[in-house]
C-alpha cells in the first residue's frame, strides 16, 4: 500500500482515530493536512507526527461551518498543490433518550457528522474532478448498520453517511473519484470514554457493565477495536487502485456486526 506523494486531508485529526490515520498516511508516504476545530491541538499533532514540518499542515476547521471548510480546503490545495484523499472523520457524541433529546443537540450532532461530510466533500471535489482521481473516506460506525439506545441522532447521521458515499461513488465515477465508508465498532477514544459514565447513569448500571454488556457484548472476543485497526483500513481504501472498490462500507468491529 503506497501513498507516496499523495495529498490527504483528515478532519478531526488532532486526536484519536483521525490522528492515527494521519500518522499511518505519513508512514506510507503521503503529505497530510491535519484539520481540527482546535487549531492549537492540530498544530501540536502536526509537530508530533511530522517534526520537520515538510509533509504536514495544520488547519483550523469547524466542519459544520461552510466558510471555514471552503477556506481550509483551499489552504490545503494552495500549500500542497492538490488534494487526493479526504477522510471525513470529525465527529461528536451526545447521548440521551429520544423523548428528552434537545432539538438543539440533535441539530448540532447532525451538523458535524452530515453537514461536515457534505461540505468537505463538495470543497474537495472541485480539486479532484479536474485531475480525474480521488478517494473519499467517511468515518461511519457499526451504527451505520444498526441501532443502539440513547443514540438517535448519531445512528441517524451514521446511516446517512452510507447514503452520501453511494451517491458520491456514482457521481464521482466518471471523474475517477471513489467513496467508501469505514464502520468501526467501539474504539477506546476520549469520545467513547465520555459515553461510558453517561450510559451508566442513563441505564442505571455500572460502567463495567456498560463496557461488557452494552458496548462489547456482541463482539467475538470482548475486545475494543483499536485506532490502529481503523487507520490500516483507511490506508487500504485510500490506496486501492480502481473503481472496483467504491460505494462500499467496511466494518471493523471484532465481529460485532457481520455483513
Amino acid at each position: 500500500m503506497n501513498l507516496t506523494n499523495k495529498i490527504a486531508l483528515v478532519t478531526g485529526a488532532a486526536s484519536g482515530i483521525g490522528m492515527e490515520i494521519a500518522k499511518e498516511f505519513l508512514a506510507h508516504g503521503a503529505c497530510v493536512a491535519i484539520a481540527d476545530r482546535d487549531l492549537d491541538h492540530a498544530r501540536l499533532a502536526a509537530t508530533m507526527l511530522d517534526p520537520g514540518g515538510s509533509r504536514s499542515l495544520s488547519v483550523g476547521m469547524d466542519v459544520s461551518n461552510e466558510d471555514q471548510v471552503e477556506a481550509g480546503v483551499d489552504q490545503v490545495a494552495r500549500h500542497f498543490g492538490a488534494i487526493d484523499i479526504l477522510v471525513s472523520n470529525a465527529g461528536i457524541q451526545i447521548v440521551g433518550p429520544l423523548e428528552e433529546f434537545k432539538f438543539s443537540d440533535w441539530k448540532t450532532l447532525l451538523a458535524v457528522h452530515l453537514d461536515g461530510a457534505f461540505l468537505t466533500t463538495r470543497a474537495c471535489l472541485k480539486y479532484m474532478y479536474p485531475v480525474g482521481s480521488g478517494s473519499i473516506i467517511y468515518m461511519g460506525s457499526v451504527h451505520s448498520k444498526e441501532a443502539s439506545v440513547l443514540k438517535a441522532p448519531y445512528v441517524t447521521a451514521k446511516h446517512g453517511l452510507e447514503g452520501l458515499a453511494k451517491v458520491v461513488a456514482k457521481e464521482g465515477a466518471a471523474h475517477g473519484v471513489r467513496a467508501n465508508v469505514i464502520c468501526p465498532g467501539f474504539v477506546r477514544t476520549p469520545l467513547v470514554d465520555k459515553q461510558i459514565p453517561e450510559q451508566a447513569r442513563e441505564l442505571g448500571i455500572s460502567e463495567d457493565d456498560v463496557i461488557k454488556k452494552v458496548m462489547l457484548k456482541d463482539t467475538v472476543d470482548g475486545e475494543f477495536t483499536t485506532i490502529e485497526d481503523v487507520a490500516r483500513c483507511a490506508v487500504f481504501l485510500a490506496s486501492f487502485p480502481s473503481n472496483a472498490l467504491t460505494g462500499q462500507s467496511i466494518v471493523v468491529s471484532h465481529g460485532w456486526f457481520m455483513q
